[in-house]
């Protein structure tokens, strides 16, 4: 990926983005810290086991000599073949087994849960391609796995050298001791060093995952434009959405429209506001908003109502508390109960006189 592409990249990858990379394989992880793993169990597995290891083999060799009668032939050769692999594969079956775990362990872990990325496994043909092979030989990738290998491996012999250094004398000490006590404190001087080794190894590759997790949070970032694009993909065209926006909004209104003819009265601002409310007593808590507007709509509203005979009564104030303190569908708030019951009151007088006519 060219370097002024990624400088253009500003904006933090979007969740869809993060996981169209996981299934590329595009997660931060570092091979260093599986082999600092295997190193460890390992060398763990050796260091507890290892004179568990020594004693069974001197056995088995023991029993081999005392027990077999060695002919040269394939039986006995086969025999001994079997009797020897079967108990050395008891001994490194377990070692294995811990090896793979801690691998897996470790995988799942950088990964979050492990990844399958199938087209990170598959076929590609400038993966056979030897001029793409050559070419990434020699890229500055390449170059710069290499320097930080050489790195590393100079921090490692570097730290070694101190190390054995610092044990040189202790080591000089040890000569003309008898062969059991210079053997044990060689044991101890080689698990201290190895210890310590590991641990260097661990804040190496500690680092490593860092830096890989740099890279990749680098590259997943995105430019406005692509931002955008992955926008209009996910939740549509901006222009496409207020299309549809502007629509359900003229829909709405519609079906709020044509509920003023069935609301008992419209109160107004004579200029600004109209209120349209619908009261059934017994069926209903209080009087229900069935259409409200401003402006333009507060007329729409006023014409339908003389259209169908809806008493239109003209109370600026409490226009502009129903029009703000509620929405269409809502009972009217409890402190206007009164105020609203006066003119609902009158409504109701003006029907009974026409009926009485």
């Amino acid at each position: 990926m060219p370097e002024e592409t990624l400088q253009e990249r500003t904006e933090e990858a979007t969740p869809r983005r993060r996981e169209e990379a996981r299934k590329r394989g595009q997660v931060a992880k570092s091979r260093e810290l599986s082999s600092v793993a295997v190193l460890f169990a390992g060398t763990s597995s050796l260091l507890f086991l290892g004179s568990l290891f020594l004693s069974q083999t001197y056995l088995m060799f023991g029993y081999s000599f005392t027990s077999f009668n060695l002919s040269i032939d394939l039986p006995s050769t086969l025999y001994l073949f079997k009797f020897f692999s079967f108990n050395l594969l008891k001994f490194l079956l377990p070692i294995f087994i811990l090896l793979t775990l801690s691998v897996l362990i470790v995988y799942l872990l950088q990964t979050g849960g492990g990844v399958w990325a199938v087209e990170a496994i598959g076929l590609k043909f400038d993966r056979i391609n030897p001029i793409e092979g050559f070419r990434r030989l020699f890229s500055l990738t390449s170059l710069f796995e290499l320097i930080k290998s050489l790195v590393k491996l100079a921090i490692i012999a570097l730290v070694s050298y101190f190390l054995i250094k610092n044990e040189v004398k202790g080591i000089l000490n040890l000569l003309g001791l008898p062969v059991g006590y210079l053997t044990a404190s060689l044991v101890h001087l080689t698990k201290v060093l190895i210890v310590k080794l590991l641990f260097i190894l661990f804040l190496l590759s500690l680092l490593d995952w860092l830096y890989n997790w740099w890279e990749v949070e680098r590259k997943l970032k995105m430019t406005r434009e692509e931002l955008k694009e992955e926008l209009k993909q996910t939740e549509g065209d901006p222009f496409v959405r207020a299309r549809i926006r502007q629509k359900q909004r003229e829909i709405a209104r519609q079906r709020m429209l044509a509920e003023v003819p069935k609301a008992d009265v419209v109160i107004t601002n004579p200029e600004h506001f109209a209120v349209a409310l619908r009261y059934e007593m017994g069926e209903m808590p209080a009087p229900q908003v069935v259409a409200k507007g401003v402006d333009h709509l507060a007329q729409k509203i006023k014409e339908i109502a003389k259209e169908n005979n809806v008493p239109i009564f003209e109370d600026p104030p409490l226009a502009r508390l129903l029009y703000y303190k509620t929405k269409v569908g809502d009972y009217i708030p409890q402190e206007l109960y009164e105020a609203v019951a006066k003119i609902l009151a009158v409504i109701y007088k003006l029907r009974e006189k026409r009926k009485g006519f």
